[in-house]
């Protein structure tokens, strides 16, 4: 069970518990869960605060909804325990994601998100006018974000604190691109810091710029591996659980990003994909006289999958993901 699998069967559990009896009859299931990575020091790997949604119409506390959830989702496959925690909050913990299927997976997303991005009179508010530079970036990337999950067409409004500086030259000194991440890094009521060092310099300095490049290096790795004979072929990949543990994750992070409006989500997810790719980058390719084997045929795979999702959040972001870089 993928991450994004969790949440649709929770809301079955729901459905299920309300046919059999077991909640109040006009106890509905929510259209969609929003299932996020517990805290760190939180309990299991995964949590939801469904039991809360459901709780009044159920006409019992959240608790009692909580423990009515854990007994069915404890007996679904591919869940390996579900503890309920606090006044009703659902804690999971899922197997390890499987390469395969992540990879799988990050292919279909790419289909959606290169559907949104292609029709782009659909992603673009009906009315700018009289809005920001900020506000503009901000609310495309809502509705692009809303698209994708298969959302709204227009968002409601979002409150977006304007740029300290004059939109002309913000885009002038930092590009276009780079000033669309600073003003999407941050919640959208805070104020934006535009810095040279993270912005401008090319260096791991900047998370803007360690996003584009682990993009790039997904992709020069595929041309080198072409050049030695090779071709990815999804497989299993044992040493490499966080990237593969972000890329099972991050449909969780596109729907957290959407139904809180809040495309500071995507970005922090990208940049932590990021970093694990271009950990993982340096055991993709044969070293020294190994030859290609199928492992590294399902490392360079996963890699290409992870390039694909960095190139996909940045295209929901509004920016271009560089070739080379």
């Amino acid at each position: 069970m993928t991450p994004a699998d969790l949440s649709r069967c929770v809301v079955s559990a729901v459905r299920c518990a309300v046919a059999d009896g077991e909640l109040a009859a006009g106890a509905a299931a929510p259209e969609r869960v929003v299932v996020e990575r517990t805290r760190p020091g939180g309990v299991g790997d995964y949590a939801t605060p469904v039991a809360f949604q459901v709780a009044k119409a159920a006409r019992c506390a959240p608790r009692d909804v909580a423990d009515v959830l854990a007994r069915r989702l404890g007996a679904e496959p591919g869940i390996e325990r579900v503890e309920v925690t606090g006044a009703g909050f659902l804690n999971f913990v899922l197997p390890a994601p499987s390469a395969p299927a992540v990879i799988t997976d990050a292919i279909i997303r790419d289909i959606a998100v290169r559907d949104v991005r292609g029709g782009a009179a659909h992603v673009v508010p009906a009315d700018e006018s009289g809005l920001g530079l900020r506000e503009r970036v901000v609310r495309r990337s809502v509705l692009r974000l809303l698209c994708v999950q298969g959302g709204a067409t227009e968002p409601a409004a979002v409150s977006v604190a304007p740029v300290a500086r004059r939109d002309g030259d913000v885009v002038a000194r930092y590009g276009a691109d780079a000033a669309c991440w600073a003003m999407l890094a941050v919640p959208a009521r805070e104020t934006p810091s535009f810095s040279d060092a993270q912005l401008l310099v090319q260096g791991e300095a900047s998370e803007f710029f360690r996003v584009r490049y682990a993009h790039a290096r997904s992709r020069a790795l595929l041309r080198n591996a072409e050049e030695l004979g090779f071709r990815p072929e999804p497989g299993e990949v044992d040493d490499a659980p966080a990237l593969l543990r972000l890329l099972a994750d991050h449909p969780l992070v596109l729907e957290a990003a959407a139904h809180h409006r809040a495309p500071e989500r995507l970005v922090r997810g990208l940049v932590e994909l990021a970093d694990a790719l271009l950990d993982f980058q340096y055991r993709v390719l044969p070293q020294g006289d190994e030859k290609p084997s199928a492992a590294h045929r399902a490392r360079l795979a996963l890699a290409e999958a992870a390039g694909t999702v960095l190139a996909g959040g940045l295209a929901l972001l509004g920016m271009d993901a560089p070739e080379r870089l």
